[in-house]
């Protein structure tokens, strides 16, 4: 029977069980420092300096089934922006935002208030004179960076992005480092 891992990814951990980068392979934490299940492999990835929802199994068709951006499987993030974001921002990720790789496909997307979690370490840096905001953002594709690259595109960089769903999946009471086994 498959299994399926359900891993809160904790901040500045790699997507990946060891680190191929030698000069910093001692140093940076990844899934071996957290995960000591054998012949399990990440489907998809999550950016070194994103937190959350990661899943693995054992199984290639699942793995498959999850990553491959055919499937479309829709991946929601909480997003901490800097500034105080508007509904004019709301709308263009809504509609789909011009990256140097072409138009991303349409997002949902809402202002949110800052979602109940687990406080960063090391903390989003904290400027008295700027404002930051949350939203919501679900996406059905996966370039790379995206979710960072689109609010920068429209006037708001990320400070802080935590996915927590992925198709069916969610992150739920999970803190960083925590995970879960399904046999699905």
């Amino acid at each position: 029977m498959p299994k399926l891992i359900l891993f809160n990814k904790p901040y500045n951990v790699l997507c990946q069980f060891t680190d191929s980068d030698e000069q910093h392979a001692s140093s940076r934490e990844n899934l071996s420092d957290y995960l000591s299940i054998e012949k399990v492999y990440p489907a998809g990835r999550l950016d070194r300096d994103s937190e959350g929802l990661l899943l693995l199994t054992d199984s290639g068709s699942l793995q498959h089934q999850i990553a491959h951006p055919k499937h479309s499987k829709e991946k929601s993030y909480w997003v901490q922006v800097d500034g105080a974001i508007d509904e004019q921002a709301i709308k263009q990720l809504k509609k789909g935002v011009k990256l140097k790789d072409g138009l991303t496909r349409p997002a949902k997307a809402r202002k949110i208030s800052e979602p109940d979690i687990w406080p960063r370490t090391p903390p989003v840096r904290f400027r008295k004179e700027i404002p930051t905001s949350w939203i919501e953002l679900t996406i059905s594709e996966g370039k790379n960076r995206q979710v960072r690259r689109m609010t920068a595109a429209v006037g708001f960089p990320t400070l802080r992005l935590i996915r927590h769903r992925i198709g069916q999946w969610q992150l739920e009471d999970l803190q960083p480092g925590q995970h879960t086994i399904l046999d699905i």
